[in-house]
Parts: C-alpha cells; structure tokens; sequence
C-alpha cells in the first residue's frame, strides 16, 4: 500500500486526498498492511504537501492496531470514518440510515456524493473541526449531526429534499423486489395447481354455513372480527354480497393483509405505554406482514397436494415449510422451526373462524379448495 494506491482508490492527486480519502482506503487492505504503510504514508503526504494532521494519523493508528487485535467493533470502525469531518453519518439521531454502498441506487448515491462534497466545503471554511471530532469531543460530533440532518431536510436547487429523495428511492426498490417475489410466487402457485390430479371442488353448503358465520362474525367489535376486516380491507369498502366472494376476500387478506387496524381502535395512553404487551390484534397483525411468500407457497402447496383431513396445526405447517421441495429452503434448527410456528399460531386461529381448518386444525374440504383461490387472489395485480 502506498500513495498511488491511496489516489487510485479515491480517484485525485495527492494535494487534494481528505482525511476520509485515507481513512477508506487503509480499510480497504488487511489492517496489519495498513498498519506497516502508515508511517511511509503520512511521510508521502507531508512531501505532497497535504500532511492532515497529528490527530488522524493517532486515530488511525489506534483504530487499526484495536482491528488488527480483534477488539475493534463495526460501529468502532464507522465512528472513526465519520471522525474524518467528510464521512456522512450512516444513521442520524433522526433515525435515517443510509443504504449500503453496494445497496445504493442512483439516487442514494448521487445524495451520498452531494453531501460529501458538501461536508468537504465545510471542512475548507472551517465550520466542521475534523481534529476536535478524531479525538472524541462530544460538541463536535453534536454539531457534525446537526449539520447533516438540516442538509438532509433543505431542499437542493431543483426542490428535492435529499432525505426524502433517498427514502422514496428505497421503498420504490423495496416495492419492486416485493413485486417481483409475488409474481413468481403465483407463477409458482399456478404451476403445482395444474399438476395436481384432481382438482378441488367447491363444497357449496360448507361456503353456505362458513360466509354466514362470518358475515355475523365481521359485525362484532373487537378480536378477531377487526383484524379480519381489516385484513381484507372492509373498513374503507363494502362487504360483498356474494358468498364465495366475501368468504375468499377474506381469506386472502390473511395472507395479505390490505390494510391496518383502525385507528379508532387505539387508546392515546396505550401508545404512550412503551412497555405494553401488544394486543391480540396487533400480534395477529404483525404475524400475518412477517410471513413470506415462499413459506405460503410451500405451506399451502403441501396442504392441497395431501387433500382435505391433512392436520394444518401450526406445528405441522412449520414442517412443511422446512420439508418443502417448492422453495430453497436452509437447514433449519429448532428456533427456525418456532419462529415459524409462532407465525402460523395467527394464521391457523383465523383459519379456524373462517373453516379453512377445523376445530382439531384438520384442513376442511373448504380450505382445500378455497386456499389456493385465496393466494392467487392475493396475489394478482389488482384489476385496472
């Protein structure tokens, strides 16, 4: 390692190189390396006349020699970047993270690049101390964070607000990716439905008596009737007339819920109560958005390929998870096995109201015909 590699890595001459220029740069090879260059290297800087200063070079040697002996943390390694004056905050107090550096979009990384050069012009005026933040001091790094949250919060020229610019973008890719996962999912779901050698049929007095158990269901305050309606987004809609409409908007709302409890529900102590238990609906609730496509596909797969009178207990739907040939599945331990089973415990108590499962958790005629129809249903794009 030396100054050529320092420029290469950060791209300008030696005249122009930051102290987060060298910092990213002797992280980037093995920290005894770093630690055996830093001496030629602060001597080749101060003959290119941009020697930094003695407070660095110290915390550069410490926070490599705390790598190099295996004490040194993550957070130990970034505080000491951002300690370079240039290095924007990976969170700030305000909570907004930035994405990785491989993750960041074209977005992210034009925002990422902005404040940096920002910052360096602060650096140059003299409004950020790099020296006072390399040795801890605390009104220094107060000061540092201020400055990038309100730079975050201002609006650039052509009126974006960087904070928001690099969120939007981040939930426009989170969205996609989701996007993408369904579709294969229901690609998937279409695939092992049309394999199958005999089809489910539609048990008409069972959805009869099921759809009319809910509708008197769907009426009544408080759990489960309020995470079904809001599952299946009845609190902003009507109910449908028809039976097997209602009963699979339903169902497929379990797994995707539409929308969250109303807000009505809530009581403004119960928020301020940091330390309560969630409530019933609220675990439900969490349940349901933690499931992934994959563990659907391979759970309800499993369960219309065995047929009706197949036990769909939490426990059992865990197994078939971790059993599916549908999915890529890991090797899973026994907290695997719970997490999931703790997902389904929600799951399967909705599917006994609704009778996709009954009272001993025995998949229903109903479910196995209505189960599959629920997923494809949740599933597909809404009609335009």
């Amino acid at each position: 390692m030396d100054m050529d590699f320092v420029c290469a890595q950060a791209g300008r001459p030696a005249p122009e190189l930051t102290r987060r220029d060298v910092a990213r740069a002797l992280l980037v090879v093995p920290s005894g390396v770093a630690l055996v260059a830093l001496p030629d290297l602060r001597r080749a800087m101060m003959s290119a006349g941009n020697p930094l200063s003695l407070a660095f070079w110290d915390s550069a040697k410490a926070t490599l020699s705390s790598i190099e002996a295996g004490v040194a943390t993550v957070g130990d390694v970034q505080r000491w970047v951002e300690s370079t004056g240039t290095e924007p905050i990976l969170m700030t107090p305000s909570y907004f993270v930035w994405p990785e550096e491989d993750e960041r979009g074209p977005v992210a990384s034009e925002m990422f690049a902005r404040l940096v050069a920002y910052l360096e012009e602060r650096v140059e005026s003299g409004e950020i101390d790099p020296d006072a933040l390399a040795t801890g001091d605390q009104d220094a790094r107060t000061a540092y964070e201020e400055l990038q949250e309100r730079w975050l919060s201002t609006p650039l020229p052509d009126g974006r607000v960087p904070g928001f610019a690099v969120s939007d973008e981040q939930d426009e890719e989170l969205f996609a990716a989701w996007d993408e996962e369904e579709a294969f999912a229901l690609s998937e779901l279409r695939r092992i439905m049309a394999e199958l050698p005999k089809q489910p049929e539609l048990p008409v007095t069972e959805l009869e008596a099921a759809a009319a158990r809910l509708r008197a269901l769907l009426a009544l305050p408080g759990y489960p009737a309020n995470v079904l309606r809001a599952c299946a987004g009845f609190d902003d809609r009507p109910v449908p007339d028809g039976d097997a409409e209602l009963w699979l908007a339903v169902v497929a709302g379990v797994a995707g819920p539409i929308s969250d409890l109303s807000d009505g529900a809530d009581v403004l102590e119960e928020f301020a109560d940091l330390d309560r238990d969630l409530s019933e609906e609220d675990t439900a609730l969490a349940n349901l958005c933690a499931i992934q496509h994959a563990d659907w596909l391979a759970g309800v797969a499993a369960l219309v390929r065995m047929g009706p009178g197949v036990l769909a207990s939490p426990e059992r739907m865990a197994r078939l998870i971790a059993e599916s040939e549908d999915i890529d599945v890991d090797e899973q331990d026994d907290d695997d096995l719970d997490a999931t089973e703790g997902l389904f415990e929600s799951v399967v108590t909705l599917w006994r109201v609704l009778g996709v499962v009954d009272k001993d958790d025995v998949l229903t005629p109903l479910g196995w015909w209505g189960l599959p129809k629920a997923l494809e249903r949740a599933w597909s794009p809404p009609a335009e």
